[in-house]
């Protein structure tokens, strides 16, 4: 990479992202430090003075070696987890709690077998307690049919695929009209194919309402073929170790991934984390970017 394709960094490696014009970011993690008492009763640093701005309907994903507090963030941004220092804003506001403006999308379906697929995408809808059955009914229809499983309302979970009981878990998330998408690891558990099936159907979707979403994936492949942004996180503690700006055009298909600018974006990213797992099984020893 370049230096003018690298965002600026201070002498602490955090990243200083600036905002276009006078437009207030959607999401603003500021130094958010989350740390866990352990039974010993010393504490463990989960996450380290964290710092991004994301605007509204940026596509951020987010990589790093495993346990460096990536789906912590993502629950922080969730309102289940509270900052043990630092502040984390939606839209200038202090998240204090999950709100109704975000859904999060996890690694394992965590469809109710014993409903079926429209009861289970309607599942949000009723807890909301906005809406008639029929209403809810409706909108699950409208999220059942984006998703590519019209046809499939009354199968159960059993009668699915992996790839089809996550475009389920997708549908339910969608349907209660979050603001900000969180998606933790969503396609791992698919087969290579599936899951490329499954990005390409993520951006169709992203492409038509443009939600902010965050998203934590282990393939640096599917980072930048997603993204608007990566972060790139290392550990432990997690910290951002670099955000990369993905400037590649939109909408974009599989093909995309042969551009001579996606390959190096691809290997930029793998250098920088095969750095980290270097550090890590060093022992932390040496010097580290």
């Amino acid at each position: 990479m370049t230096g003018s394709s690298r965002p600026r960094t201070n002498g602490e490696n955090r990243t200083l992202v600036q905002r276009g014009g006078n437009e207030l970011m959607h999401i603003v993690s500021d130094r958010v430090t989350v740390t866990f008492p352990q039974p010993d009763g010393g504490v463990f640093l989960a996450v380290d003075s964290f710092e991004l701005q994301v605007q509204k309907g940026e596509f951020i994903t987010i990589v790093g070696p495993s346990g460096c507090g990536k789906s912590t963030m993502l629950l922080v941004v969730d309102g289940l987890i509270r900052p043990s220092a630092g502040r984390l804003s939606i839209d200038g506001k202090p998240v204090t709690g999950p709100g109704t403006d975000r859904a999060l999308v996890f690694q394992e379906f965590a469809l109710l077998p014993w409903r079926n697929v429209e009861r289970n995408v309607m599942l949000g809808l009723e807890l909301q307690r906005k809406y008639s059955t029929s209403r809810m009914k409706e909108m699950a229809g409208k999220y059942i049919q984006m998703v590519g499983l019209q046809g499939f309302a009354r199968h159960h979970p059993h009668q699915l695929s992996g790839g089809m009981r996550q475009r389920v878990g997708l549908a339910r998330a969608l349907a209660v009209n979050p603001e900000i998408l969180l998606m933790d690891e969503p396609f791992a558990a698919l087969d290579a194919q599936t899951r490329e099936i499954m990005s390409e159907e993520l951006l169709r979707i992203w492409e038509k309402d443009k939600k902010t979403v965050l998203f934590v994936t282990h393939s640096i492949e599917e980072s930048v073929y997603l993204a608007d942004k990566v972060v790139v996180m290392k550990g432990q503690p997690g910290k951002v170790k670099e955000i990369i700006p993905v400037d590649l055009p939109r909408p974009r298909d599989l093909s995309i991934k042969d551009d001579p600018h996606f390959v190096k974006l691809r290997r930029h990213i793998w250098n920088l984390l095969v750095e980290e797992v270097h550090w890590q099984v060093d022992g932390g020893e040496g010097s580290r970017s």
